[in-house]
């Protein structure tokens, strides 16, 4: 199994749009192959900073959802929400 963590800092005033269409997103990928499960999180500190963690089977399930239309098509509506790049880390277990 391996573990996929995603962080994104949304842009100021931002953040109920990106909340909505995240959890879509997430809803999507729980269809994906090999997915296992997801959460969202969102920083205490800093309330547009949020961290989703998702389980995967293995990396080429992980790929090939994070190379899917659907998720590219999704990602054309969350990217102008983020004040930055998004940043993703996999890690096996």
């Amino acid at each position: 199994m391996i573990r996929v963590m995603i962080e994104r800092q949304i842009a100021d005033d931002l953040a109920v749009h990106y909340d909505r269409l995240s959890r879509e997103l997430l809803q999507k990928a729980m269809h994906a192959p090999g997915f296992i499960s997801g959460e969202v999180l969102r920083n205490i500190d800093d309330p547009n900073h949020r961290l989703t963690m998702a389980t995967y089977r293995n990396i080429s399930d992980w790929q090939r959802w994070y190379g899917s239309s659907e998720r590219r098509e999704m990602m054309e509506t969350l990217f102008p929400l983020l004040q930055t790049e998004e940043r993703i880390t996999v890690f096996e277990h």
